[in-house]
């Protein structure tokens, strides 16, 4: 059974997906905290594997970075591999003063610059959100693990560099949390198909008071995250 993008045999790929943009990061998941696991991609170097979380079927599998990407992969996914549930972990960098870096932000909503809503045709703005079930279980595990954590909207941008420098203060205005590339096309992927979604993301930089983290701590060292996601993927599936 193959894609274009995804080459994995039938029933390789469990029900319920992490995907972290980066796929050294799914390795690292693959690696830190499954077992018996094996490898059902490497097409495009985009790595996904599947194994156990505590006894339980969890894959995980890189998405690039941008909505034209992840919309491929997590699309392909869903309807083609079976698959039900994404969660999203990643990183994202902070807009609201209240922010910190290391913090955890679940995205219940996500603006967008990009024209990816267009395609639904609709006579005004499609907004995509968060499933509610698995939004709900993991503010309850956030609680439970002790983290700092920030419930609200965050910004899906095409750009990394924008021309346009006022663009930040309009969207902090706005409440937005922070600013990644990626949940905009998740979500409404997951809507118009009838699945379940949800994003995990660490705050990796601020974009106002300059504070920031290393790639390898981007890497690798988000694992109050990873371990979020992989809780609320076990009792979600």
């Amino acid at each position: 059974m193959a894609t274009p993008h995804i080459k994995a045999e039938k029933g390789a790929i469990a029900s319920t997906v992490l995907m972290p943009g980066d796929p050294l990061r799914a390795k690292y998941i693959a690696d830190n905290f499954l077992t018996d696991v094996v490898q059902f991609n490497a097409v495009r170097n985009m790595f996904g594997y599947t194994g156990l979380y505590n006894g339980k079927r969890i894959s995980v599998m890189g998405s690039g970075m941008g909505m034209p990407s992840i919309g491929i992969y997590s699309y392909e996914l869903f309807t083609e591999f079976g698959v039900n549930t994404i969660i999203r972990v990643g990183s994202v960098g902070g807009i609201a003063d209240k922010v910190k870096v290391h913090d955890i932000v679940l995205a219940m909503g996500v603006n967008t610059d990009s024209n990816w809503m267009a395609q639904y045709g609709v006579t005004g703005t499609f907004a995509p959100t968060a499933d509610y079930g698995l939004l709900s279980s993991a503010v309850r595990e956030a609680e439970k693990q002790g983290h700092r954590y920030h419930v609200g909207n965050v910004l899906s941008s095409d750009l990394f560099y924008n021309a346009d420098k006022t663009q930040t203060d309009k969207w902090k205005a706005l409440g937005t949390l922070g600013v990644e590339m990626e949940t905009a096309a998740l979500y409404a992927n997951a809507a118009y198909l009838g699945k379940r979604a949800l994003t995990v993301l660490t705050v990796s930089d601020h974009l106002y008071t300059g504070e920031s983290l290393s790639s390898d701590v981007r890497e690798q060292g988000f694992t109050d995250m990873m371990k979020l996601a992989l809780e609320v993927a076990y009792n979600n599936d």
